[in-house]
């Protein structure tokens, strides 16, 4: 077999590359600097996210993924370029064979717009597998088998719950929350209770740092540095994570709602199974601190964060690709 294998998990907060035989080969975040006089590409990945926050009015920096879907086509497709060329090499034969992870819950414009840019992007074939299901083959849950699984998918744009069986999706739901949406929340916390702006890079690092879905026993703090809204100046605060914890509470309600409404839908059978199963944790936002006893308290349903959470889709997206045959039937298409 001469062209390559590919998985993409084409993220709103990272993009990770998954290539047959060598596993996850490329994870950068989904960020894109250009220059605002001619539309140039500055930066790409890694070296575009540093400039976030910080570019002169001559650069925008942007991210072309939003809440999981394609925001902006053409940068969408630059970036996929870029990364493809980066792992299949810049004078490559063989085209390669490509699967793309998608939210479960997209339209059939969303799907066309990242398939074209795929095929756009230079990949010879280009499959879409909803992430749910390539989370799933990803974290090695038996879907095959004609027994409930139930898998959490948490992202930077997206947070979604499926129920699968028999290698396919039984009920799904995808709502457009997730780790973005908690650095918003942290963010606008911060400028509402001590009048000081962050940008989105500190309100991250705050979530990964002292971030938690349950108290924390001791509770932890973190002193940060923003600019005081009234004087314009530096300033420094120390924030703890309880207050962290307050200022994500809407945005993890949001994603216990959307679970709870894929177990009240679920087959009463499947249901029973996820009951002696639990549920599978995976996607970045599967790392905050105690999200799986939070989800096991609210729901009943026992819950296990996946080995290396933010990888399984991309592994999924590949090891789907490889098993194609059996698959095909039920993927989404384009059309």
């Amino acid at each position: 077999m001469f062209s390559k294998s590919i998985g993409i998990d084409l993220g709103t907060a990272n993009v990770l590359v998954y290539v047959r035989g060598k596993g996850i080969v490329l994870t950068e975040p989904s960020v894109v600097a250009v220059s605002t006089s001619d539309n140039k590409l500055l930066a790409i990945g890694a070296e575009a996210r540093a400039m976030l926050g910080r570019s002169p009015d001559s650069i925008t920096v942007s991210r072309p993924m939003r809440d999981g879907v394609i925001a902006d086509y053409l940068i969408t497709q630059a970036m996929l370029e870029h990364f493809i060329k980066k792992v299949c090499g810049r004078f490559r034969l063989f085209r390669p064979e490509v699967m793309v992870g998608i939210p479960a819950g997209v339209t059939s414009v969303e799907r066309r717009a990242v398939h074209d840019a795929a095929l756009q992007a230079g990949a010879k074939v280009c499959f879409l597998i909803e992430e749910p299901r390539a989370a799933a083959i990803g974290a090695s849950v038996p879907i095959h088998l004609p027994s409930g699984n139930m898998v959490v998918d948490m992202g930077g744009g997206t947070t979604e719950a499926a129920v699968l069986a028999l290698n396919d999706i039984v009920v799904a739901r995808s709502v457009r929350v997730g780790g973005n949406k908690m650095d918003d929340a942290i963010a606008n916390y911060i400028r509402r209770k001590y009048g000081l702006m962050v940008g989105e890079r500190t309100a991250e690092e705050i979530k990964m740092k002292i971030g938690s879905a349950l108290p924390l026993e001791p509770e932890v703090s973190l002193e940060i540095r923003g600019r005081d809204q009234v004087t314009g100046l530096p300033k420094n605060i120390t924030i703890n994570s309880a207050e962290v914890r307050d200022a994500i509470s809407e945005t993890l309600a949001a994603m216990v709602a959307a679970i709870k409404s894929v177990l009240e839908e679920t087959p009463p059978e499947l249901a029973s199974d996820v009951m002696d199963k639990g549920m599978v944790l995976t996607g970045g936002g599967a790392l905050l601190r105690n999200i799986d006893r939070l989800f096991a308290a609210e729901t009943g349903v026992a819950c296990y964060v996946a080995e290396n959470p933010m990888d399984c889709v991309a592994t999924g997206a590949g090891v789907a690709l490889e098993h194609i045959d059996m698959l095909k039937r039920t993927l989404p298409t384009a059309d």
